[in-house]
């Protein structure tokens, strides 16, 4: 046998060999990839967003963990270290601070906005503004305006406030110093729908209330806005430092500057799944949920359809309900090559 032919024999060898070593591979597709997500503990609206994104990854080939509660900084944590893929709780901006301690944009990345423009403020009933003519946040420094809205017998203001931990504490926190209102204002925390459900009574029953509230929430639905309580504006501007450069324009909502930013709930995922599965990233740029739905979401938790069994349905219905829509994104999902 000449060199000619022991090269084609060879050659041919080599190029069966590596024909049934590549076909061994396992080709990476969604179909291969299994999402893990979280959510907070203590905030349960948030899985009805999470089985919505759910819902669509899973029709988009990706097999899907039960998704986990945890609180928000381990979630981002677990997302930087690549223990999660993705969690639907950055609050952008309240956020920026967990977001950077746990890595910033070189291990994490927010995509899309999932639901927009949420509202931040403090309310009181609208009996005891009209009838004190309060309108502003700055009046409760008076410790007479304060004491009207005092429950437990001790001068303070008695303002319901967030759970601890979340990140409406430390502005709230960093209100009351800086309006000069912790003489004459006390943050209550606790479990927020358990001190919200005791200022409720507290309403019906006749007395003044004060709370911060977040829309999209059941708050909203339950008191409405200039019927049942108002807004209080802030005095100026002034947040955490760890929030960015934010003015009175990013805080005023018609006309009125309510102290909080604007938030944009977006997505926040692991870098490296989001380049390894551009799929997935589209769909977290399209997927987009109203703040009227979610405050119709919120009363349903609210009144007892609260069992994780009770969300998932809920989820499903929405989806049935925005089938046309969910069904455009996930076509446009689709068109982009893995």
């Amino acid at each position: 046998m000449n060199n000619r032919y022991l090269k084609i024999i060879l050659g041919a060898i080599f190029t069966s060999i590596l024909i049934i070593f590549t076909s061994c591979q396992q080709i990476p597709s969604s179909q291969t990839v299994t999402i893990r997500s979280a959510n907070s503990s203590s905030w349960v609206l948030e899985l009805f967003q999470t089985y919505i994104v759910n819902i669509g990854l899973e029709k988009l080939g990706y097999k899907i963990e039960k998704p986990k509660q945890i609180e928000y900084l381990p979630i981002y944590i677990s997302i930087a270290n690549g223990e999660l893929d993705y969690s639907t709780v950055y609050y952008d901006p309240q956020h920026k601070e967990y977001f950077e301690n746990s890595g910033g944009e070189e291990k994490l990345e927010a995509v899309g906005t999932l639901t927009p423009d949420g509202i931040q403020k403090y309310e009181i009933d609208k009996k005891t503004a009209d009838k004190y003519k309060i309108t502003s946040l700055q009046q409760l420094k008076d410790p007479k305006i304060a004491k009207l809205f005092d429950s437990d017998g001790d001068g303070k203001a008695n303002l319901v406030g967030c759970t601890s931990g979340w990140s409406c504490e430390l502005v709230i926190n960093h209100h009351l110093k800086t309006y000069g209102l912790e003489d004459t204002v006390e943050h209550n925390q606790g479990q927020y729908e358990i001190l919200l459900a005791d200022a409720i009574t507290r309403y019906k029953q006749g007395e003044s209330i004060l709370y911060y509230a977040y829309d999209p929430h059941w708050i909203s639905t339950v008191l409405k806005q200039g019927e049942d309580v108002v807004s209080l504006e802030a005095p100026f501007t002034s947040l955490p430092k760890s929030m960015g450069n934010i003015t009175e324009k990013d805080t005023s909502v018609d006309g009125k500057n309510l102290g909080f930013p604007i938030v944009q709930q977006r997505i926040v995922a692991n870098k490296k799944f989001l380049e390894a599965n551009p799929v997935a990233k589209r769909w977290f740029e399209l997927v987009k949920i109203p703040i009227e739905d979610m405050n119709e979401e919120s009363l349903r938790i609210k009144e007892g359809e609260d069992k994780e069994e009770d969300i998932w349905r809920h989820a499903q219905e929405w989806v049935e309900n925005n089938q046309e829509k969910y069904n455009t994104w996930l076509e446009t999902a689709r068109q982009v090559s893995n």
